[in-house]
């Protein structure tokens, strides 16, 4: 076992209660575990099973990574941390330009510096997104933790880590649907991680500078791969801040509120309205989500 630790300094306004809550979504902590002060996740490093710790105390972010193997230097992981913790994000850009917008402006002053926490990798983000289309999130979350199950890769501390394409397309169809996955969805992620690993859908190296419209078709063109799984992916895999996820029901709904509209307001209705929100339009969904 080899070792990585590092220290960050955290902006004024970080919201750790966001980040935490993100990754608190499974009760069962197959694979996080999360507490007050922070937390641990199992995640691949370079392929090998690793324990990613982030523990939150007076503005900073002290991070260890323990790999069941050779852990490589600091910098690549000094960029994971950033990334997943949102700290690359425009968030005061997008702020500013929209403090005085009369329904938008309101949600800036109830929650400001929101960031979009990301998931470890973009193939966690458009995997989970797959699981959960068209489904209840306590349905989408008992399906990500049977995924992760189905996998076996665990660290030495006891946690599983989220499988990788190379370990979801060695993963029998079969016990995909008796696992609870539709064939649609099945069919969906197994298409995926072939492509990924036959090399035309290098996400990684999307990550830095790939334009999102261009990410964006290549995942359409897979089949099971629908817009609003695309924005999903888009917003917490590769911190596109402009997907515009006018097709999410609860983005509809809250919208709804903020306007006190009377009748549910159509997807071409929320898409055009968050056109002038362009290019933070996924952190205005994201505020919306953040509604009480």
């Amino acid at each position: 076992m080899s070792r990585i630790e590092l220290e960050l300094t955290l902006p004024d306004d970080y919201r750790v209660t966001d980040l935490l809550a993100f990754h608190r979504r499974d009760a069962q902590a197959l694979a996080e575990r999360v507490t007050d002060a922070g937390l641990e996740k199992g995640i691949l490093w370079r392929g090998q099973p690793a324990c990613l710790g982030l523990r939150f105390a007076d503005g900073r972010v002290r991070v260890s990574l323990q790999v069941d193997g050779e852990a490589g230097d600091a910098q690549a992981l000094r960029g994971l941390v950033e990334r997943m913790l949102g700290l690359t994000q425009a968030v005061q850009a997008f702020e500013t330009a929209h403090a005085d917008h009369p329904q938008i402006g309101r949600l800036l002053l109830a929650n400001p510096g929101l960031r979009v926490p990301q998931s470890a990798t973009p193939f966690e983000a458009l995997s989970w997104a797959i699981s959960g289309q068209q489904i209840s999130l306590p349905v989408a979350i008992s399906l990500r933790r049977k995924l992760i199950q189905l996998a076996g890769l665990r660290h030495s501390s006891g946690l599983f880590c989220y499988p990788d394409a190379a370990a979801v397309v060695e993963l029998d169809e079969d016990a995909l649907g008796q696992s609870g996955f539709s064939r649609a969805k099945t069919q969906a992620l197994l298409l995926l991680s072939r492509e990924i690993e036959a090399g035309r859908l290098p996400l990684d190296a999307w990550l830095e500078s790939e334009p999102a419209e261009a990410i964006g078709e290549r995942l359409l063109a897979l089949k099971g791969i629908g817009p609003w799984t695309v924005d999903y992916a888009l917003l917490r895999g590769f911190a596109r801040l402009d997907g515009s996820l006018h097709g999410d029901a609860a983005v509809r709904r809250q919208l709804q509120r903020l306007l006190g509209a009377e009748e549910k307001l159509s997807q071409a209705f929320v898409r055009d309205w968050l056109l002038p929100f362009a290019p933070w339009r996924a952190l205005v969904a994201a505020h919306l989500w953040a509604m009480p």
